[in-house]
């Protein structure tokens, strides 16, 4: 494939990554008694309505959406071999590293202030963003090198890791792309990489799900793999079944895991989710056209996909942050915890939209700085 895209790809391109940045607000305002999300996430909640349709979305249907975005990453990184790879790791280095340390500061200094007011420490210390020990409650308890640590590897805004792995992907795309089109070095490699992904292990340089798709979008673009039209292995309808199907299955033995007592349920509900992620991208990728072209025909869609990039980078931690002042301000309601996931992600949306326009109308370039050039 050469290195223009067909209109509606690009806009499926555009879509998706719009799509990917305002889920991850959702699953990042879940609010159930468990809330580090992992595939195997018990929320510590019995069965109910509104626990069955959060976990559902947040730790179900949402998660396709990172493997998602590396995949469209690799491909598009992948497209550009005509260039010297110096120019284009240059490029990354000022349109995600540069914003990964000013937004990872940022993160850090707002934290910090915080702390300082006493009702802004009872917010962080009961988010446990930065708690690292029983000890270690908030930034002020940290050493100086545990504050380094926190700027340069592990940001308070927890969404960065991203960036992170993804930019070292890039460096290492002239070893990812002679892996994934070595014949032999194919099979390693990707065997590798989804045994990784499966067992959900990760360390701060490399981890699973960044290196498959990452990879599985360079060798996509590099083999001319049909991204129009699915093969017939490939049926979306078919995917799409199954995708709902799994993540039901999956949030049902999550909410009574109480009646499975000694059994294998790390395994189980791990499995399940990878199969879910799999059959949720198949799905979406080839079964919602017709979404992508009604949203990418209305100005107003299109309008707010430019501000993806300033989304994804404000909203955490202060969807954390305000995930129990929420709770306590709709507990008058039926329904708060679902109330909650559904309004204060969409508040958090918009003001960060707010702000980026702001900011994009009266300092452009300290926008296109703390974007890396995005959505201008």
């Amino acid at each position: 494939m050469n290195a223009t895209l067909p209109s509606f790809i690009s806009s499926k391109f555009k879509l998706w990554s719009f799509i990917s940045m305002v889920l991850l607000v959702f699953v990042h305002g879940y609010n159930m008694h468990e809330r580090y999300l992992q595939p195997w996430t018990i929320p510590g909640e019995g069965l109910s309505l509104t626990g069955f349709i959060e976990y559902f979305f947040a730790n179900g249907i949402f998660r396709f959406r990172i493997p998602m975005l590396f995949i469209i990453s690799g491909f598009l990184f992948a497209m550009h071999d005509d260039r010297p790879y110096r120019l284009r790791a240059g490029k990354r280095f000022r349109s995600l590293f540069v914003p990964y340390l000013i937004w990872s500061a940022f993160g850090l200094a707002f934290t910090y202030g915080l702390e300082m007011l006493p009702w802004g420490r009872d917010l962080v210390g009961g988010s446990h963003v930065v708690q690292i020990s029983d000890k270690q409650l908030l930034l002020h308890d940290y050493r100086w090198y545990e504050l380094l640590g926190r700027w340069l590897l592990i940001p308070v805004p927890y969404q960065l890791w991203f960036i992170r792995v993804l930019f070292i992907y890039n460096l290492a795309y002239p070893a990812i792309r002679w892996c994934v089109l070595n014949r032999i070095g194919r099979w390693i490699f990707f065997g590798f990489a989804i045994l990784l992904w499966l067992g959900t292990m990760g360390f701060v340089i490399i981890e699973g799900e960044g290196l498959l798709f990452f990879s599985l979008g360079v060798w996509i673009q590099k083999s001319g793999f049909n991204i129009e039209q699915p093969a017939r292995w490939l049926k979306p309808s078919i995917w799409g079944i199954l995708f709902i199907s799994l993540a039901a299955l999956k949030t049902y033995l999550a909410l009574t895991a109480e009646n499975y007592t000694g059994l294998p349920l790390f395994p189980v509900l791990t499995l399940l989710h990878k199969m879910m992620v799999l059959s949720g991208l198949i799905a979406c990728w080839y079964g919602l056209d017709p979404l992508v072209r009604w949203c990418m025909n209305k100005p107003w869609f299109v309008w707010l996909t430019a501000f993806s990039f300033i989304i994804y980078a404000m909203h955490a931690p202060l969807v954390a942050y305000c995930i129990d002042p929420a709770l306590r301000l709709l507990a008058p309601l039926n329904v708060p915890g679902l109330s909650a996931f559904v309004l204060l992600p969409a508040f958090i949306i918009a003001f960060c939209i707010g702000t980026g326009l702001i900011l994009r109308t009266f300092v452009p370039k300290a926008y296109a700085i703390l974007t890396g050039g995005r959505g201008m």
